[in-house]
């Protein structure tokens, strides 16, 4: 019995401890780690259903659509602008007193004139993400010559046409408020004797009291809070819709070179001989823009047909702007001279013809003649325009720095020209047509000498940006400065020696900080495509390498 008793104690001692369990317990580590390495390398591997090369696709289309987006809603947002303001002027005879006209006359100006630059920055990023591809885009290396150059020459297309129908949206006060009011043909026109080219100032002998009666004030108020409703919709629309033309490494502080440098560097720009060759056609596209809203709608057609067909020719002309700056497009197969040459063709046949036209006032059979001429000089006005932004822009698309103050040289001088055109209204309209045809002239000639420059490769010059100097203050708590010691204490010796070395080291500085920044704009460029679905993907999987290293070395 206890011999039985002792085998069935040593049965149960062995059946308890036999089972190994650590050893299932190192299988089931091993199967543990074996499976969580399986999981991560199907979380970081390639997946069935990705497909990089289409995602990447879709990416970089999505960036192209958002520059068209940018594209049409700049010019959308400046053309409502430049109607208000336009509207505001038909209408400043009766609502002088506005307040708010000035202030706003001025943003008008400053946010249509800047979008004439950005432009050429979209054109640029259009081809980065219609090439991404291409290695000196994905190295973020200067784009090729001329590269860009179709692109600048469809969005300028694209803007003037859009920005010209700002000229028939401007009618529309006119037309819906003061039409009813104005008085007719023979009691504007009782005085009036000879209209055309053979008159001296606007309209000798016009009656100044053209309305029979004033609007209501509440509807001058209704109308007043409609333009400045659709001012602010063109600031929302700026604002929401357009997003960044570059990278904020393009841009340049102004207030790192110093106010006084600010005011120099345009006139530096006119050192480059191609500026300062198409100066002429500057000051020409200011005279015959406002000749032929002022002078001749004034005195060829107001003096011909009456006030009450003014909105028709204003609405012809803006509607042909339009229509025609579309054949800037043309551009892309013929040489850049053939926009402006065409238009300089056409301005200075109507130039010719105007000298010539002499017609009694209030005679509505010249209708149609009239209404002909404006087709015409907004088929040249079209060609001028869209011409000469186009030029700047091929031959200043490339030197992103230069662009904004091109650009600005470009609206002086047709500001300047607009200022001549209010100041001769007194002349003699023979006066008048005669400086306009030789501005015309002098324009092409000097245009002739400037491709001729170009086609020989002269070199131009460039103007020295000065560097930014502020940034250096960041770095003075490097230098080994006795805060203790007093001004009392040194010698003027001292202080030159001391002012030597500090000019040193700035230079020094500056010259480490502009190799840093260019190391700075080649990180920023290239992280802007980093959240594209290829750069993500690869980042991806370097990341799984490492990781899949690691394990091994566990």
């Amino acid at each position: 019995m206890e011999g039985t008793e002792e085998d069935q104690l040593i049965e149960e001692a062995e059946h308890i401890v036999a089972p190994p369990n650590g050893g299932v317990n190192e299988l089931h580590d091993v199967g543990q780690e074996d499976n969580m390495q399986g999981e991560m390398e199907e979380f970081l591997g390639p997946q069935a259903q990705y497909n990089e090369e289409e995602e990447e696709r879709k990416y970089y289309r999505r960036k192209r659509l958002g520059v068209i987006k940018n594209v049409v809603a700049s010019s959308i947002g400046a053309m409502i602008v430049y109607s208000v303001y336009m509207g505001h002027l038909w209408k400043s005879p009766i609502l002088s007193t506005c307040v708010l006209k000035m202030a706003f006359n001025f943003f008008s100006l400053s946010s249509c004139y800047h979008t004439f630059s950005l432009l050429c920055r979209m054109a640029q990023q259009y081809y980065e993400y219609a090439n991404y591809k291409e290695e000196h885009v994905q190295e973020q290396r200067k784009l090729p010559k001329g590269a860009c150059h179709s692109y600048v020459i469809v969005f300028q297309s694209v803007f003037f046409f859009i920005f010209s129908l700002s000229f028939v949206f401007a009618e529309f006060p006119m037309r819906l408020v003061l039409h009813d009011h104005l008085h007719e043909n023979p009691h504007i026109l009782f005085n009036v004797k000879t209209c055309g080219a053979a008159i001296r100032g606007i309209i000798p002998g016009f009656n100044s009291t053209v309305l029979t009666n004033l609007p209501r004030s509440m509807l001058l108020i209704e109308v007043e809070s409609i333009l400045m409703g659709f001012a602010f919709l063109s600031m929302i629309i700026f604002l929401l819709l357009c997003g960044p033309a570059y990278r904020p490494t393009e841009e340049i502080d102004l207030r790192s070179i110093g106010w006084g440098n600010i005011f120099q560097l345009p006139f530096k720009h006119l050192r480059d001989y191609r500026l300062r060759l198409l100066c002429p056609f500057f000051i020409y596209s200011g005279l015959e823009m406002l000749f032929v809203i002022s002078g001749f709608s004034l005195s060829y057609g107001v003096c011909i047909l009456g006030l009450k067909s003014l909105w028709i020719l204003i609405v012809v002309y803006g509607l042909s702007c339009s229509v025609f700056s579309l054949l800037s497009l043309s551009l892309l197969r013929l040489p850049r001279w053939v926009c402006l040459m065409g238009g300089a063709v056409v301005h200075g046949i109507l130039l010719v013809v105007l000298l010539a036209l002499s017609v009694k006032p209030n005679s509505p059979e010249y209708l149609g003649p009239l209404l002909v001429i404006m087709v015409l000089w907004g088929l040249g006005s079209a060609l001028n325009k869209a011409g000469v932004s186009t030029v700047i822009g091929i031959l200043y698309a490339e030197e992103k720095e230069r662009l904004d103050f091109v650009y600005t040289i470009y609206h002086w001088w047709q500001a300047i020209a607009i200022f001549v055109v209010y100041l001769w209204s007194q002349m003699p309209m023979r006066a008048k047509l005669s400086i306009l045809l030789a501005t015309l002239l002098l324009a092409c000639y000097c245009y002739w000498v400037m491709e001729r420059r170009v086609a020989q490769k002269v070199q131009h010059r460039m103007p020295r940006i000065p560097r930014p100097r502020h940034k250096v203050k960041g770095y003075r708590y490097l230098e080994e400065d006795n805060s203790d010691e007093s001004d009392s204490d040194r010698s003027e010796k001292d202080d030159e020696e001391e002012e030597g070395e500090r000019a040193e080291e700035d230079d020094h500085v500056v010259e480490e900080m502009g190799a840093g920044d260019r190391e700075e704009e080649g990180q920023d460029a290239r992280a802007e495509g980093a959240d594209s679905p290829g750069a993500q993907r690869r980042e991806a999987e370097g990341q799984g390498v490492h990781v899949e290293e690691e394990g091994r070395e566990m």
